[in-house]
């Protein structure tokens, strides 16, 4: 089978991941640690998302649609997937080698074109798993609760939920300790 080549653009973003640790973050996750993302999303953003998903819902994509049949009052909004696909993207720059396993979403209030959010997932519980056949390293299964913010102050919440991942060391990755 031939795949079809054509051009893909990446979503470029600027992300500074912080814990909530005071001054330095601790080099092992542990219950109540929490990870964040900050994000602004572009109209190249949205597009890039519509092409590549086939979501072409014109809530998205024109601000007439947005305004006066969907109601959005200003104007278009993020795609509520691309928004909460910040959560994994916390996840794997953290723990390069993790693996999504599951999650659920409340999408509580509406991402515009052009506004930063901050994604924050804190870990809710952590579970050492067993070694599988071809490996003698332990692997944690880890429960976040997931919430994406509208504000600096995280006091508006834009989505919510829950998301279990398998990480392959409770290590943070020294990428996601910089600043």
């Amino acid at each position: 089978m031939r795949l079809r080549s054509r051009a893909i653009f990446p979503l470029v973003r600027t992300t500074a991941i912080t814990t909530s640790a005071v001054s330095s973050p601790p080099a092992v996750l542990s219950v109540g640690h929490a990870l964040r993302e900050r994000r602004r999303f572009t109209e190249d953003d949205v597009a890039a998302y519509a092409a590549v998903s086939g979501d072409r819902n014109p809530v998205h994509l024109d601000d007439a649609v947005a305004r006066e049949l969907s109601g959005f009052q200003r104007g278009r909004v993020v795609h509520g997937m691309l928004v909460a696909s910040l959560f994994p993207s916390v996840i794997a720059a953290s723990f390069p080698g993790a693996v999504y396993a599951s999650q659920t979403l409340k999408f509580a209030a509406p991402v515009y074109v052009g506004d930063e959010v901050v994604a924050r997932v804190k870990a809710l519980n952590i579970r050492m798993i067993g070694t599988t056949n071809c490996s003698t390293t332990s692997r944690y299964l880890v429960k976040f609760a997931t919430k994406c913010f509208m504000d600096k102050e995280e006091g508006l919440v834009a989505i919510e939920g829950e998301a279990m991942a398998v990480l392959p060391t409770l290590e943070l990755s020294s990428q996601s300790t910089s600043n």
